[in-house]
């Protein structure tokens, strides 16, 4: 329920349970046109915050104008990326108090999200925070309850969810183009050691959080999350248990988190999903595969294939609904899918000003956002501790 509403059933005395500074406090603009500008503050200007920021230059409505990082480097890389006059700031919370930032996106270690996200929202910010959405069940459920009574919007970094292929992918399956889905195979492999370098030992964990379990999630949070988000949302379900190994086999550097993940996600329907990723072997790299009874559907970040059972010979004709379309075959991969798409990051951007401006609830929302997060928690206990892990029906969305 949004704030709004809340206040309106219960009765302006009982606003008092909300924050004084989420009622009171340094409240940004709420109500957008479409002509108007809408001003980000990015928090955590490392590799993905400073990659935003430069995609942002061109989303044409949306100007950054100020950003924090912990990390003078980064920060000042931050800063350079942007074509705007920008602020910078050594603490996020400097940025919040900014009257003119309307909106925030949160690129921060994932430990780190939830607790930034929360006070973005405590201060009237829109938000858009990268995936993974939460670490750990409390963090993601204290971030479910503020936006329940938050009138701002909120979008997680699952990107994908905003991409025109694959938006297009889910509406084929949905149709019946695979038949009765059996299961998923998805992988997203590498060949390298997923460290960044760090100019100063006393940075290491502060660059390289990705390797320690107290701020990351790993390959699992950093990766497989996407591809898990995707089996959730073609599904319109969460998985009832995941079962999953791993290790630390090849780069014995003193990382804590693995170097390998493997995992498998069982749902009511039957369906088995699976979920690999390797930082050792790059062969096919990202790939999901859905496959159904009556075809695969072959997806990679750019493009995708349908693959019919029983019709191996090359036709041509039309394809995926687009009449007059010339089939391209791939003897791997079958049939291609034409269809006109952005970056994922830069259509996911472009929807957040859309939702924004419209008052509009992303496709990538809190609730999508949580549900992957759970999945991702699952996994690492299922790894950490050899077991198998159920769905935590603790968590109230």
């Amino acid at each position: 329920m949004k704030r709004r509403n809340f206040i309106k059933k219960v009765g302006i005395a009982s606003a008092g349970i909300l924050s004084a500074n989420a009622v009171f406090g340094n409240m940004s603009k709420l109500n957008f046109s479409p002509n108007d500008a809408i001003n980000i503050g990015v928090v955590g200007t490392g590799s993905r915050g400073a990659g935003l920021t430069s995609m942002i230059n061109n989303v044409e409505g949306l100007n950054v104008i100020a950003a924090s990082d912990i990390i003078p480097f980064r920060l000042e890389n931050g800063l350079r990326k942007a074509k705007t006059k920008v602020k910078g700031y050594k603490n996020y919370k400097a940025l919040l108090d900014n009257k003119d930032v309307d909106a925030v996106i949160v690129a921060t270690p994932f430990s780190t999200h939830s607790k930034i996200a929360i006070d973005a929202l405590d201060a009237g910010k829109h938000v858009y925070c990268e995936k993974t959405l939460a670490k750990g069940y409390e963090g993601i459920q204290q971030l479910i309850n503020k936006t329940k009574v938050s009138d701002t919007i909120f979008q997680t970094g699952h990107q994908y969810h905003s991409s025109r292929l694959y938006t297009h992918v889910v509406d084929l399956i949905h149709q019946g183009k695979v038949g009765n889905i059996i299961a998923f195979e998805c992988q997203w492999n590498r060949h390298g050691n997923w460290r960044r370098k760090v100019p100063n030992p006393s940075l290491e964990k502060a660059i390289n959080w990705r390797m320690y379990r107290e701020f990351s999630g790993g390959l699992t949070a950093e990766l497989c999350s996407h591809q898990i988000d995707f089996t959730n949302w073609v599904l319109g379900e969460t998985p009832e248990q995941v079962m999953g190994v791993g290790g630390i086999d090849y780069w014995k550097d003193g990382r804590e988190t693995y170097d390998n993940v493997h995992l498998t996600y069982s749902y009511a329907s039957g369906v088995k999903a699976k979920f690999s990723c390797l930082t050792s072997n790059a062969k096919d790299g990202y790939q999901i595969k859905v496959l159904g009874d009556k075809g695969t559907l072959i997806i990679d970040p750019k493009d995708a294939w349908f693959y019919p059972e029983g019709k191996k010979n090359k036709v041509m004709g039309e394809v995926d609904g687009v009449s007059g379309a010339t089939a391209q075959w791939d003897k791997a991969k079958g049939y291609n899918i034409n269809i006109e798409h952005l970056d994922p990051s830069n259509q996911a951007l472009l929807d957040f000003k859309k939702a924004i401006i419209n008052n509009k609830e992303p496709l990538s929302n809190i609730t999508s956002g949580a549900k992957t997060a759970v999945c991702v928690q699952m996994a690492l206990d299922a790894m950490y501790n050899n077991k198998i892990v159920k769905w935590n029906k603790n968590i109230i969305y």
